[in-house]
Order: structure tokens, then C-alpha cells, then sequence
């Protein structure tokens, strides 16, 4: 696995200055001033990529404290290795951090962990907060984390194997093949170690002041991950509209205001006016179904729609066997819906498992012709899952955290739409995915969004479709079993067709682990699973930072590898900036050509070409073609076209931090 710096070296690269005790304390200097990240790495180097977010972000490792740095640490099933950045800060009983604030801020988001209980199913603790002279208390909970065992998981730390079948990689077994069944160590693969939650602050501070967080003694150990800050703006007031209140909505959360909610609905519908939700917190406990309507709220800080995930009696009809908050579009079986537009508001979710049969997602159904804006998303399984056949739904400007599974997915026949400029973070499966099941999606694009710590899976995932541009997004820190930018031929997805362009995205500390495979992934990867991939595919103006592994991959399963092909793939004008192993792994049939790849800091032969692992005297089956311009001597002109040069594990090089080219 990736090889750890010391954390002295890692307190001294984040720019601090520290003593370590006896106890293997890390006491930082009260002087840390603030130092503002995006993705735990200078602003700099991601200029001009992601999502252009209100707040301010800063990493626990480089504020004041007198608790222990951990990390860095890429290792699945850690706690760094799922912080921002693979490093945090934990507190013991009474520890504190301290953030020194960049600008002005009346508002705080705080990325942490606290122990699950014994047996499962989280604990709270409270975490006091400390502005000026004036003390409040966030309360923190453990109960929409610690996962454990294999997919679906479970929230059981003492749970046997769900799937006694399943390659297990710890014991390199099939333990339903050996007797007895091999051990496992329990809890089993633990992981979704991190929550976050929110506070208004009551006034507004400003820059340079101090924000100190200190954990309490209700919780073993406070692990704070990073501090966003924001200066939120006044609530919006819309007085020409149908205001829920009006309808019976309560807005101290006692009541289940949903019927409220589906009367003003009909009532703006009659009178074409648009829904008006004020601040407050609204009980909703199942899905309210939206056709025709716009739907506002004062601002997702002000305005929160909150439902408790209740077990029904009989599965619903859609399969689900729970219900939950969510605002839906008519199932395509039923018409769909057109004209949705929603903005202003947050959806805080109950979701504390993985169940795939329940639709208990923040927004849900068919929905053409729609927006979906400025929306807070939390804690619902996925953020937004929408069932085609639909056209023309633009998804912007949305915050989606702590998913139990997606951040979002455009599914089955999703044409014409665009995810662009969200922020994402701690999804439990892909962050952003297209998904062309069944049907065809097509002239699609996830633009300029930001993604961090996906726990499982792929920061930005595709899975077949026609036409599909991935442009100047960023994504960092992938935890396991999937990597930054992924294009898949799995799933029973459609083929892929027209052109698939990866533009001006940037990774960081991408490529994963693969356990059932035991290689390194690329931070970007192409996988011909269930057919060949022959569209025509653009990977142009991409940087790739601090990979920990390669930082491309093409790649075919064993069983597969002499069915299926990966062509028609182009690689221009790419920054490479690190890699623990290869610039480029091949591990399939088939061809691509590089021009204007510039890389450095490479940890092992530029080339690791197995082609399909068939090592024909004619070499490799996978051609690498040569345009020009591939500067840092990671392709050699012996290299090309088709040498072999496979090692699948070669030894694991840490490069060093990533640096303006």
C-alpha cells in the first residue's frame, strides 16, 4: 500500500511548527494562521476547476491544536486514509483545534468522526464551540456512520460475512470453498467513518478571529477532519406566492407537514403562482410528488424539509420498503413529470443503511424540462436519483453530503441535461454517475463540479451513452474500489457511442486499491467489462496530481480479456504531476495515442504494458501510439509501440507533494 510519511513530516509540509511529546502528541504552534485549501491542496494548482463554492475551506492539520495529527495514510478502512486531504486532527476528552478564520463568517460546517457504539448504531457527543467570548454547542452523532462488512454493508460491528461466497482478499480465499470458514477480524472492514454538520453562529466574525473546537468527554476521541466557513446572507422572502404556512405547514418540525405541502402544491398549480417555504424546519416523511410547480425556499441554511425514515407495513410499490423525505417527479410509468423547478432549501434525510430496493433519495422520479438549484442534501441514500426517460434537467449550484450510495445519477434514457458547479462529499458509492441502463443517455455533462472522499466507487463515473462531456470538474481523495474519473462498460449499461470527452478535469491523490484484483488503479479508468469500448474517446487538458498509484488505466477483466478491446482513445495535453507506479497501466487489448503528456515525479516504469497478458513474441496487444510532445521520459521510444513491460506490483513510490508546473 501507499508508504506513510512520518507525521512530523507531514505537520512541516502543511506549514506548522510542532513539538512532539512523550505521549506522541503533536502540540502545534497557537500561531498557525489561516491557510485556505481546496481538495487539502494550495488553491493554486486547481485554479478554474470545480465547483465555485460560498465557503472557505481549511484543514484541521494545518490549524492550532493540542491533540494528534494522523495520517497521512491512503490505507482503506482507516481513518485518515477517508479525511480530506488523508490526514485530521483527534482529540481526546478536553483537546481542542483551533481555525483562525480567512474572512468574514457567521456560519461553520464541521467534517468529523466520533466511535459508533459498541454494538452499532452510533452514539452523540457534544462539540463546543467557541467565537470571541461566546460558547455553543454542536451536537455530533455517529449514527449515519460506521459501515462495515461487504456490499450492502451493515451497521453491525459483530456481523459473519454477508456474502460467505466472496473472494476475500484479506485471507486471499473463497471461504464457502475452504473448511472451516477462514476468521475474520471484527468489526470487518469498517469504513464511512465521517459526518458533518452545520451551525449558524449568531453573528458575524471577523477574518483573523478564532474559532476553537473542543471535544467533550461523551466520546472516547473526536477525530475533526476540516472546518468550512461562510458568510451566509439574509433569508429570502417571497411574499407573491403560496406560502406552505398558509396550507397548515408547522415550522418548529412537530408536525408532518406533508399534507401542508401537497395542498399549497395543488393551490400554486391553479393559480400559477410558485410554493414558498419560509425558514423554519418542516416534518416530511415521505416522498412529495412535484409536476408543473416551482418550489422555493429562504435559503438551504433557513429553510430545512426534514423526514425520519419510518419501516412500512407492506413494500410500496416502487419496492421500496421504507419511507423517507424526498421531493419526486411521476415515475415515467405514470407520465413523468415536466416543469419541476426547486431551489433554496435543505433536505436532511434518516437514511442509516444501505437498502438498494428503497427510494428514499433527497430527490427522486422523472423530471423534464426542470432545475434543481442551491439545494443542501443530507443524509438521504442518494442525493439525486433520476429514472429516465427525461430531457433537459439542469442541476446546479447544489451541496450533497453524506450519501449512503450516489451523490447524484442520471439513469435510463437522461438526455440533454447538466450537472454543473455542485459540491460533493463522503458519498457512499459514486459521487456523480451516468448510468445508461436499459436506455441510451446521451448529450450529457458534468461540468466544473467539485467531488471529495467518495468512500466507495468513483468520483465521476460513466457507464455507456452517446455524446457525454466531463469538463473541469476536480475530484480528490477516492477511497476504494473505484477511482477519480471512470468509463465502464458494465452494468448492462448501452454502449458507449459519438464521442466521450474528459476535459480540463483535475485529480488529486487519485487511484485506489482494487481488492479484488490486489493492483492499483489510474486515477483515470476505462473498463471493458461487458463489451468493447470504441467510441471515441478524448482525455484532453487533465491534470493529475499526487496519484498514488498510476495515473491512467485501461483495463479488461481476466475472464474477459480476449473478448473485449479498448480503442479509439486519445490522451492530449496532459499534467502529470506524481505517481506511486506508472504514468500509464495497460492491462487490456487494443490501442491509444498520447500527445503533449507531460509527466514527473514517477514512481516507476512510465509504461506498464500487459496488454492481454497473452506476452505474444510479436509483444504486447495493446499499442501505445506517440504524437510528440510526451515530455519527462515517461515513454521511451523503445516502449513503442507494443513492448511488454508488465509488473502489476512493482514497489509503491510516495511522490512528493504536487507543485505549480
Amino acid at each position: 500500500m501507499f508508504l506513510e510519511r512520518s507525521r512530523l513530516a507531514a505537520a512541516v509540509a502543511a506549514g506548522l511548527a510542532i513539538a512532539v511529546g512523550a505521549t506522541g502528541t503533536a502540540y502545534a504552534s497557537e500561531k498557525a494562521q489561516a491557510k485556505v485549501t481546496r481538495a487539502a491542496i494550495d488553491p493554486a494548482l486547481v485554479a478554474g476547476r470545480g465547483a465555485s463554492v460560498a465557503f472557505q475551506e481549511q484543514e484541521a492539520e494545518n490549524a492550532a491544536t493540542n491533540g494528534t495529527v494522523i495520517g497521512p495514510d491512503r490505507t482503506a478502512y482507516t481513518l485518515p486514509a477517508e479525511a480530506s486531504g488523508r490526514t485530521a486532527v483527534k482529540l481526546a476528552p478536553g483537546q481542542w483545534v483551533e481555525f483562525t478564520l480567512p474572512k468574514a463568517a457567521n456560519a461553520i460546517t464541521v467534517r468529523y468522526s466520533i466511535p459508533d457504539a459498541p454494538n452499532g448504531g452510533g452514539i452523540t457527543a457534544p462539540l463546543a464551540v467557541k467565537v470571541r467570548n461566546t460558547t455553543r454547542t454542536l451536537s455530533l452523532t455517529s449514527q449515519y456512520s460506521w459501515l462495515y462488512n461487504q456490499y450492502p454493508f451493515s451497521n453491525d460491528p459483530a456481523a459473519d460475512l454477508l456474502h460467505p461466497d466472496w473472494w476475500i482478499t484479506e485471507c486471499a480465499c473463497v471461504p464457502a470453498a475452504t473448511s472451516p470458514t477462514p476468521a475474520i477480524t471484527k468489526p470487518f472492514r469498517p469504513s464511512h467513518f465521517y459526518d458533518e454538520q452545520r451551525l449558524l453562529l449568531g453573528a458575524t466574525y471577523q477574518a483573523g478571529e478564532k474559532v476553537r473546537l473542543t471535544a467533550s468527554s461523551a466520546a472516547a476521541w473526536t477525530v475533526i477532519d476540516l472546518l468550512d466557513s461562510e458568510l451566509v446572507g439574509a433569508p429570502k422572502i417571497n411574499l407573491l406566492a403560496a406560502n406552505v404556512l398558509l396550507f397548515g405547514a408547522d415550522p418548529t418540525g412537530r408536525r408532518d407537514s406533508a399534507p401542508a405541502f401537497d395542498k399549497a402544491i395543488a393551490f400554486a398549480r391553479k393559480t400559477h403562482l410558485k410554493v414558498y417555504v419560509p425558514p423554519g424546519v418542516f416534518q416530511v416523511n415521505r416522498h412529495i410528488v412535484v409536476d408543473d410547480v416551482t418550489i422555493e425556499g429562504a435559503g438551504n441554511w433557513y429553510t430545512i424539509i426534514k423526514g425520519r425514515s419510518i419501516a412500512l407495513p407492506a413494500p410500496a410499490p416502487d419496492n421500496s420498503v421504507h419511507s423517507g423525505v424526498g421531493f419526486y417527479g411521476k415515475y415515467v410509468a405514470d407520465g413523468g413529470s415536466r416543469n419541476v423547478h426547486l431551489s433554496g432549501f435543505a433536505i436532511e434525510g434518516d437514511v442509516r443503511e444501505r437498502i438498494d430496493t428503497d427510494q428514499v433519495n433527497g430527490i427522486g422520479g422523472a423530471m423534464t424540462d426542470s432545475t434543481i438549484d442551491g439545494l443542501y442534501i443530507h443524509h438521504t441514500k442518494v442525493g439525486l436519483w433520476f429514472d429516465g426517460p427525461m430531457s433537459n434537467v439542469r442541476v446546479t449550484n447544489n451541496v450533497i453530503v453524506d450519501q449512503i450510495a450516489d451523490g447524484l445519477n442520471f439513469h435510463t434514457g437522461v438526455t440533454n441535461s447538466v450537472a454543473r458547479n455542485n459540491f460533493l462529499r463522503n458519498t457512499g458509492d459514486d459521487a456523480l454517475a451516468m448510468w445508461a441502463e436499459g436506455t441510451t443517455n446521451a448529450n450529457n455533462t458534468f461540468d466544473h463540479n467539485t467531488v471529495q472522499t467518495p468512500v466507495l466507487a468513483n468520483g465521476i463515473a460513466i457507464y455507456g451513452g452517446t455524446d457525454i462531456t466531463v469538463s473541469g470538474n476536480l475530484i480528490a481523495d477516492p477511497i476504494r474500489e473505484g477511482s477519480a474519473l471512470h468509463a465502464g462498460s458494465r452494468f448492462g449499461a448501452q454502449p458507449f457511442a459519438g464521442h466521450l470527452w474528459f476535459t480540463d478535469n483535475t485529480t488529486v491523490r487519485a487511484g485506489t486499491y482494487e481488492l479484488n484484483w490486489n493492483i492499483g488503479l489510474g486515477a483515470i479508468w476505462l473498463y471493458a467489462l461487458e463489451r468493447n469500448i470504441d467510441a471515441d474517446i478524448q482525455v484532453v487538458g487533465d491534470n493529475f496530481l499526487d496519484n498514488t498509484y498510476n495515473a491512467v488505466m485501461l483495463v479488461a477483466d481476466w475472464p474477459v480479456k480476449d473478448l473485449y478491446s479498448i480503442t479509439n482513445t486519445h490522451f492530449k495535453n496532459i499534467k502529470v504531476d506524481g505517481t506511486g507506479t506508472s504514468v500509464l497501466s495497460a492491462r487490456v487489448a487494443g490501442s491509444a495515442t498520447f500527445e503533449n503528456v507531460d509527466a514527473r515525479n514517477v514512481g516507476a516504469v512510465g509504461v506498464n504494458n500487459c496488454g492481454s497478458f497473452n506476452f505474444t513474441p510479436a509483444g504486447s496487444e495493446f499499442k501505445v501510439a506517440d504524437l510528440g510532445g510526451n515530455d519527462g521520459g515517461w515513454l521511451a521510444p523503445w516502449m513503442i509501440p507494443n513492448t511488454i513491460t508488465c509488473n502489476d506490483r512493482p514497489p509503491v513510490v510516495a511522490p512528493p507533494a504536487p507543485s505549480t508546473w
